[in-house]
């Protein structure tokens, strides 16, 4: 694998092609070439070698991708060859919302704690027979269930208190959904998802009729990058 900084947006594609090769196989189909797996998917052929080929060399001249080797390769690469271990902060509407879905297991990733700090929500016991637990007692549960991510499902004005609690339980990934600009210490990643920055792109998009139907962030995603280019495939 080359030793350059691999951009967040080449491990977003990532798991683009993996969901892609998931369906493949599923299919029964054992080779692809990237063209014809950007053609299916509507992706870019060029990006996709580009993409591959900071990780090694998977194409085979004059046959394409072996699809289920591409896939195996792409499991261990995004680190989903064992289940990552997820808390979630917050039993709002979201939170429980997030918590109850089960679409997480299959992707490698378990719900295995839940916080909240309101004294009529500790102590409840959802569907999934998880129960929530008391932020006072979130470093102690996180280590011992071994929380690799958390959620931060909380109002912003909790989020980056709630950030410095979990980081200092150890925690070096954050998914966080308050509507915040959260401060990383060195060594932590966090990832804001923010709905109403999304919804605000919608209702550009809305008020200007004549721009193009494809988002902005579909076409940063998905375009060639500079140079792309690659190996077979």
């Amino acid at each position: 694998m080359k030793t350059e900084k691999i951009s967040e947006l080449t491990t977003n594609r990532l798991s683009v092609y993996l969901r892609c090769l998931n369906e493949l196989e599923a299919a029964g189909v054992e080779t692809i070439s990237s063209q014809a797996l950007a053609e299916q998917f509507n992706l870019n052929s060029a990006q996709i070698r580009k993409d591959l080929a900071y990780f090694g060399e998977f194409g085979v001249r004059g046959v394409g991708y072996y699809v289920a080797d591409l896939r195996q390769h792409l499991t261990k690469i995004l680190g989903l060859t064992e289940k990552r271990r997820v808390a979630i902060v917050g039993m709002g509407n979201l939170g429980l919302a997030l918590a109850n879905y089960n679409g997480f297991s299959a992707h490698c990733f378990e719900i295995a704690a839940l916080f909240d700090d309101d004294p009529g929500k500790i102590g409840t016991r959802l569907q999934s027979g998880l129960e929530i637990q008391s932020t006072q007692s979130l470093r102690e549960v996180i280590q011992r269930e071994n929380v690799e991510i958390v959620i931060i499902a909380v109002p912003a004005s909790a989020a980056e208190r709630v950030l410095e609690m979990v980081t200092a339980a150890g925690v070096r990934a954050i998914l966080n959904f308050a509507p915040v600009h959260l401060h990383a210490k060195p060594g932590v990643k966090v990832k804001t998802v923010d709905l109403t920055i999304s919804l605000e792109s919608l209702s550009y998009f809305l008020a200007n009729p004549s721009e193009d139907a494809v988002s902005v962030d579909s076409r940063e995603f998905l375009r060639p990058e500079a140079g792309a280019n690659g190996a077979a495939g």
